[in-house]
């Protein structure tokens, strides 16, 4: 095949690797979430590489499983995404620096002034997904309850997300004028208070810090849901998504963007990134073998728990050896990734016991090969019009790292299929967006 479309990468970083056995691999860093070393040493190869960015998700609570399946993950605590990519912006020079941003449980004002924080610092590199929190648990940490319905944390993220965009506004790029002789430091013309009253959110404004250097950082999305896809298609510039295959990213693709037609978006304005776990073997024997090694590494425990979290229900009650029953409880979980479950069982005509240990260690989108053969791979999801590019989860780190970097990214720069160099100094620049017109001034 042959292209004249580039793919673009993103590191999913949380910072660690998804998969719960990552951190028991030999040669693996253990103490990688709280080790600054080591993740400003995996940032800078990965800019080395030219990737688009480093993705860090958060989460707003630990996660809610048993404390005999937490007390094993990895996963449990991990640093506050803008104190980390603050100091990682001074590290780096061109790789965007993405954070998850929650807006269920985060107010509209301290979003906006973070991020256009963020993109100062950074130079032009900041992006915000967007996501609404699935995890009940943090509802407790937030003084609630119980957490948001599902439809309606989805109604809130559209409206929070209009006056973070808006407040990003509230100054025109050209407002601070800091005319010394005359002592004026802007031009009172150039700003514009907001005074948002809405359904959930009453905001008065300005934004207490000019217009980020992007203009907005780059608006990042994930969910896969129908609510999710709906604001995606309104708002995302970016798209990280879980896709099983590539019959089912394509038509996920093909939805997405056609909303965005529909809207009356250019399709070009958004990247679709699914995330890709990647493992990189000199024979595609060696490489199973990998990821066969780091699958044992999952305790039951931990696999029944994350079962149970994917379905919003306690799978511990199930027979561990007959399918999955027909008849669970709907939940408050994420639908986009309770679907993928029932999917992935029916699918495969999984066990209890088969199911959650393929969800305990990584149970999405999954390049198991040499460098050839992960590079074809990628190579056709872009072809087809299954993606943008990926968001790729390493094994285990450093070593699944190094080997992407060193095995599949110049087999992909050999085809033609990755830049060499950053097309420019934002992440608007190299993800190939534009600059979005402020809607309040004209400059």
């Amino acid at each position: 095949m042959s292209s004249s479309r580039q793919l673009h990468l993103g590191a999913f970083m949380r910072p660690a690797s998804i998969h719960t056995g990552a951190w028991r691999y030999p040669g693996a860093w253990p103490d990688m979430n709280f080790n600054f070393p080591h993740i400003k040493q995996s940032i800078q190869t990965l800019e080395r590489a030219k990737f688009d960015a480093f993705f860090m998700a958060d989460h707003m609570a630990v996660l809610n499983m048993p404390i005999d399946a937490l007390k094993r993950s990895h996963t449990a605590t991990s640093f506050e995404p803008f104190t980390l990519l603050s100091a990682l912006s001074q590290v780096t020079e061109r790789i965007g620096l993405v954070a998850t941003g929650s807006t269920t449980f985060d107010a509209p004002y301290h979003i906006a002034r973070r991020f256009a924080s963020l993109d100062y610092l950074s130079g032009g590199r900041a992006g915000w997904n967007i996501v609404t929190t699935s995890n009940p648990d943090a509802a407790l940490n937030f003084g609630l309850e119980e957490h948001m319905e599902h439809g309606e944390r989805y109604r809130r993220a559209r409206e929070f997300y209009d006056v973070v965009t808006g407040l990003w506004d509230s100054w025109a790029d050209d407002a601070f004028v800091r005319d010394v002789e005359d002592g004026i430091f802007f031009d009172p013309a150039k700003m514009h208070v907001l005074n948002h009253k809405g359904k959930y959110l009453s905001v008065r404004g300005p934004l207490n810090i000019a217009r980020p250097i992007q203009g907005w950082p780059v608006i990042v999305q994930a969910g896969a849901s129908e609510s999710g896809r709906q604001l995606a298609a309104e708002t995302a510039e970016a798209v990280f998504t879980a896709q099983s295959d590539l019959d089912v990213g394509r038509k996920f693709y093909a939805d997405v963007k056609g909303r965005m037609e529909k809207l009356g978006r250019s399709r070009d304005a958004m990247k679709i990134l699914p995330a890709c776990f990647v493992v990189v073997g000199n024979t595609v024997e060696e490489a199973r073998a990998k990821r066969a090694k780091l699958d044992s590494l999952v305790n039951y425990a931990n696999a029944i728990a994350s079962l149970s979290i994917a379905l919003g229900h306690d799978a511990s009650k199930f027979d561990p050896d007959g399918p999955l029953p027909d008849n669970i409880p709907d939940s408050n979980a994420s639908k986009s990734g309770r679907e993928r479950a029932i999917a992935l069982a029916r699918r495969e005509n999984l066990t209890v016991r088969q199911l959650a240990q393929r969800l305990g260690g990584y149970s999405g989108l999954a390049m198991v090969g040499t460098a050839k053969t992960i590079a074809d791979e990628m190579e056709e999801w872009l072809e087809t019009e299954g993606s943008d590019g990926f968001t790729v989860m390493f094994p285990y780190l450093p070593g699944g790292l190094e080997d992407f970097v060193t095995q599949v990214v110049p087999e992909l720069q050999r085809r033609g299929l990755f830049r060499r160099e950053y097309e420019g100094t934002t992440l608007r620049e190299n993800l190939g967006l534009a600059r979005p017109p402020n809607r309040f001034f004209q400059n």
